[in-house]
């Protein structure tokens, strides 16, 4: 394979292309398959950007996975960015600083979740841990649907980040099941906020939740003591996004 990964299914490809963060150098496409839609959009980039495109029997791509939805794309690695380029890029767009920090998510699916929901409201920044969690793998990017493609991702200790967050006037909200966490409509959000959420099952560890400037938790009435991890990170991110009058949301 060289060096590089395959990217899968349609929309995931097709997120790779436009973002032009990486570098893809072929893409497999399975014959027969009708070329509308996403792949018309994925062969038409092809040719404009000269990478080479193979029609091969569905078979030869599921040797790969079979969850390619008749497209595969060999693209260079993820780039992670900094934490200085996410809070550049925040200041750039004249906007209070909105960020999400995940502490050792690692279940693919969540973190996939949880990225494509923070790139839906315009989250400037995601932060994971160096070690023990989920990284931005191919299973991730279509877990995202490609949103990871278009988002800022930095890799780096959560206690020392958390830290420069706060010098940098930035509120940290852990997200936190426990009742002496304060209900998320009683906080204000609307400012410079970073929101942490915790690993699926343990939630955040000690320290980093210690680090916190203060806990959060979601409302519920049903009989189900919580929620997947991905699925209240997703509500609270709304929220957030909601508090701050939803900026640049499409009409």
């Amino acid at each position: 394979m060289g060096d590089g990964e395959w990217i899968y299914g349609r929309n995931p490809v097709l997120e790779v292309m436009r973002a032009g963060s990486r570098e893809v150098q072929k893409i497999r496409i399975a014959s027969g398959v009708e070329m509308a839609g996403p792949l018309a959009e994925i062969m038409e980039r092809a040719e404009r950007n000269g990478v080479g495109v193979d029609r091969l029997p569905r078979a030869e791509l599921d040797r790969v996975t079979d969850n390619h939805q008749g497209v595969l794309a060999l693209a260079s690695e993820y780039r992670y960015v900094s934490l200085d380029e996410i809070l550049g890029h925040a200041s750039s767009t004249e906007e209070a600083p909105f960020l999400l920090l995940l502490d050792m998510v690692q279940d693919p699916q969540n973190l996939g979740t949880l990225l494509r929901t923070a790139e839906a409201v315009g989250v400037h920044g995601v932060i994971i841990p160096t070690k023990r969690s989920a990284t931005v793998t191919p299973a991730v990017v279509s877990a995202s649907s490609g949103a990871s493609e278009h988002i800022r991702i930095a890799q780096h200790n959560l206690a020392q980040a958390i830290r420069t967050l706060k010098e940098q006037g930035v509120w940290v909200a852990g997200l936190e099941g426990a009742r002496q966490a304060r209900p998320l409509q009683e906080v204000d959000l609307s400012g410079p906020i970073a929101l942490v959420v915790g690993h699926e099952g343990s939630g955040m560890r000690r320290l980093v939740q210690e680090s916190c400037d203060y806990l959060v938790r979601i409302p519920m009435r049903g009989s189900v003591e919580s929620l997947n991890a991905a699925v209240a990170g997703s509500i609270a991110l709304f929220h957030v996004w909601q508090k701050r009058e939803f900026p640049g949301a499409s009409a």
